[in-house]
C-alpha cells in the first residue's frame, strides 16, 4: 500500500512539469535581457533554431525506439502470435503520463520562447523613428515625418529603430521585410503597425506578401541602410526645393 501511494504520488507530480518549464525560462534569461539584448530578427533566428533542434532530437528518438520495437519484437517464425501484455493500474498511468507530461514540457517550454518573441516584435522601442506607409496597387508610398515622401524605397538610418504606420488606399496587401523577419497586414480602412531595427549598411528587399491583384509579383521595393549622418544628408537633400532654372 505504500508502494502504490509513492507511485500515485510521484505520477501526480509529473503533471507539474509542465509548469516547471515555463518558469524555468523565465529565471533562465530575465525579462529585458530576452526583449533587448537581440534585434527582432536575430531573436527570431534564435527560437527558429531552437525549434528545429527540438524537432532534431524526437526525430532522432523516435526512430530509435522505432528501430528497437522492430527488432526486439519482430516475428522469428511464421507462427509466432503477439500477446498483449497485463499492465497494472500503475504502469498503465505511468505510460500515459511520462511521455504526456514531458512533451507538454518541451511544447509549453517552446511556447514561452515563441510567445516572448511575439511581445519582442510588438513592443515599438520609444525612441523610435516613426515613418508612414500607404500601399496601393502595386507598389509602396513612404513619407517622412518632414513630409519627404519615396515610391519603393525605404531609406533608413543604421542602428536606429523603425516604426512604420501602415494602411492601404484599396485591398488588403501585407509589408513584408525579408531582411528582418517580420510582416504585418496593410488594409483599407485601418492603421497596423510593424517595426525593425536596421543593424547592418546595405539593401534588402520588400514585397507583398498577401495576394493583392493581377501585378502581386511587381509589387516590390528595397530597403536601404545608411549611416545616421548619410540619412540627415539625403533626408535634407529630398526637403530641399529645386533649383531655380533661368529662362
Amino acid at each position: 500500500m505504500k508502494t502504490s501511494r509513492v507511485l500515485s504520488g510521484g505520477l501526480a507530480a509529473l503533471t507539474i512539469l509542465p509548469r516547471l518549464a515555463t518558469v524555468a525560462y523565465a529565471q533562465e534569461v530575465p525579462l529585458q535581457t530576452r526583449t533587448f539584448a537581440l534585434t527582432p530578427h536575430a531573436h527570431y533566428d534564435v527560437v527558429l533554431h531552437d525549434l528545429f533542434a527540438d524537432l532534431i532530437v524526437i526525430g532522432v528518438v523516435f526512430s530509435a525506439v522505432t528501430l528497437y520495437f522492430l527488432f526486439a519484437y519482430r516475428r522469428r517464425n511464421p507462427d509466432d502470435v503477439g500477446a498483449q501484455p497485463k499492465l497494472s493500474l500503475h504502469a498503465t498511468l505511468g505510460w500515459l503520463i511520462i511521455p504526456s507530461m514531458l512533451f507538454l514540457a518541451d511544447d509549453l517550454y517552446l511556447f514561452a520562447k515563441a510567445a516572448d518573441l511575439h511581445d519582442h516584435y510588438r513592443t515599438v522601442p520609444k525612441d523610435a523613428y516613426e515613418i508612414k506607409v500607404t500601399a496601393q496597387m502595386w507598389s509602396w508610398s513612404y513619407q517622412y515625418p518632414n513630409g519627404v515622401t519615396t515610391t519603393n524605397e525605404l531609406v533608413v538610418p543604421q542602428g536606429k529603430p523603425v516604426l512604420l504606420r501602415m494602411t492601404s488606399q484599396d485591398v488588403i496587401h501585407s509589408h513584408f521585410l525579408q531582411r528582418y523577419r517580420v510582416t504585418e497586414d496593410v488594409m483599407p480602412g485601418r492603421v497596423t503597425y510593424e517595426w525593425f531595427l536596421p543593424d547592418q549598411l546595405g539593401e534588402s528587399v520588400v514585397t507583398c506578401r498577401e495576394y493583392c491583384g493581377t501585378m502581386h509579383s511587381g509589387m516590390y521595393g528595397k530597403v536601404r541602410v545608411v549611416s545616421p549622418a548619410d540619412f540627415e544628408r539625403w533626408l535634407s537633400a529630398q526637403a530641399a526645393p529645386p533649383p531655380a532654372t533661368n529662362q
